[in-house]
C-alpha cells in the first residue's frame, strides 16, 4: 500500500513538475515576447525577466529586441536634374510593435523581404526631387532624414521603426560612364581653354604696359640727355667764347691744333692741300703765329 501511493506521489509530483515548467518562461534582456493561445496572440511581454503562462495552452514566440541591419538591394533611380544613378543602401531598424509585427510578417525573414520595396520605393521618390550635386554635397544628411521618414511611414505598418537609413554607394550606371566621362573632359577642356585665353589677355596687358613704361623711360631718359648735351654745348660754347675775348690769337692756334689732330688720324684716308694753304698757317713759324 505504502509502495502504491509512493508511486502516486511521484506521478503527481511530475506532472506537477511539468505544468510547473510549461507555465514558466524566461525573457531574455536582448528579446521580447509574445504570447500566443492556440496561435492568437494573448500578450507581450518587453521586459527582462521571469513571466508565467498557462500550460499546455499557450506558447511564447520571442523576437528580437535589438537594432537589426538590413542590406537593401541596389536600386537605379533618377534625380531632379535627370541623371540616372545607381543607388546601394542600408537601413538599421528594431522591432518596435511586437504584435503587429507578428500579425503583419510574422518573421525577420518575411520582414526583409517588405523592406526591401519600401527602402526602394523610399529611394526613388526621395532621389527624385534633388539634383544630383546635391546628394553628393552637404546636403546628403538632409536627404538620409527625408529618406528615413518615407520608409519609418510604411515601415510602422509592420511594427517596425527605421532607426537609421545610409547610401553606401552611388554610381552612374556602366552605359552611362563613358558619356558621363567625355562630358566631364570636354568641360574640363572648355575650362582650361578660357584660362589659357584670359592667361595671354592679361600676357597682352603686362607686355603692352612694359613696353608704353619703357617707351616712356627712354624718352624721359633722352629728353634728360637731350638738355644736359645741350647745357654742355652751352657752356662749351661759353667757355670757347671767352677764350676767344680774351685771346684771339691763341683760341685760333688752339682750334688749329684740333683740326691737325683730327685731320692727322692715323687711317687709310689721302689729303691733297697746298704748303700754303691757311690749314698749315702754324707749321711755317716756330713762334706758333699764323703766316701773313
Amino acid at each position: 500500500m505504502n509502495r502504491n501511493v509512493a508511486t502516486i506521489l511521484a506521478i503527481i509530483l511530475v506532472v506537477l513538475g511539468i505544468i510547473g515548467y510549461g507555465s514558466v518562461f524566461a525573457v531574455h534582456e536582448t528579446q521580447q515576447a509574445l504570447v500566443l493561445q492556440f496561435g492568437n496572440p494573448v500578450k507581450t511581454v518587453q521586459d527582462s525577466g521571469l513571466n508565467f503562462k498557462m500550460p499546455f495552452v499557450q506558447n511564447v514566440q520571442f523576437m528580437e529586441k535589438r537594432i537589426l541591419d538590413f542590406d537593401a538591394p541596389p536600386v537605379e533611380a533618377v534625380a531632379a536634374d535627370k541623371k540616372r544613378i545607381v543607388v546601394d543602401a542600408y537601413a538599421r531598424f528594431r522591432i518596435a510593435d511586437p504584435l503587429k509585427f507578428y500579425q503583419t510578417v510574422n518573421n525577420e525573414v518575411t520582414a526583409r523581404n517588405r523592406m526591401a520595396p519600401i527602402v526602394n520605393s523610399s529611394l526613388r521618390n526621395a532621389i527624385g526631387r534633388v539634383k544630383l550635386e546635391q546628394m553628393l554635397s552637404g546636403e546628403r544628411g538632409k536627404l538620409m532624414q527625408e529618406i528615413r521618414g518615407l520608409v519609418n511611414t510604411e515601415a510602422l505598418k509592420l511594427g517596425i521603426e527605421i532607426v537609421d537609413v545610409r547610401i553606401k554607394r552611388a554610381d552612374l550606371p556602366a552605359a552611362n560612364s563613358q558619356a558621363v566621362y567625355d562630358l566631364m573632359r570636354a568641360e574640363r577642356k572648355r575650362i582650361a581653354t578660357e584660362i589659357r585665353a584670359e592667361g595671354a589677355e592679361r600676357s597682352q596687358k603686362i607686355t603692352a604696359n612694359a613696353d608704353r613704361e619703357r617707351t616712356i623711360l627712354l624718352a624721359d631718359a633722352q629728353k634728360s640727355s637731350q638738355i644736359i648735351r645741350g647745357e654742355g654745348d652751352a657752356l662749351r660754347n661759353k667757355i670757347f667764347a671767352d677764350a676767344y675775348r680774351e685771346d684771339e690769337e691763341f683760341f685760333a692756334f688752339y682750334r688749329s691744333l684740333q683740326a691737325y689732330r683730327t685731320a692727322l688720324q692715323s687711317g687709310d684716308t689721302t689729303m691733297v692741300l697746298s704748303p700754303n694753304s691757311d690749314f698749315f698757317s702754324y707749321f711755317g713759324n716756330s713762334m706758333g703765329a699764323p703766316k701773313k
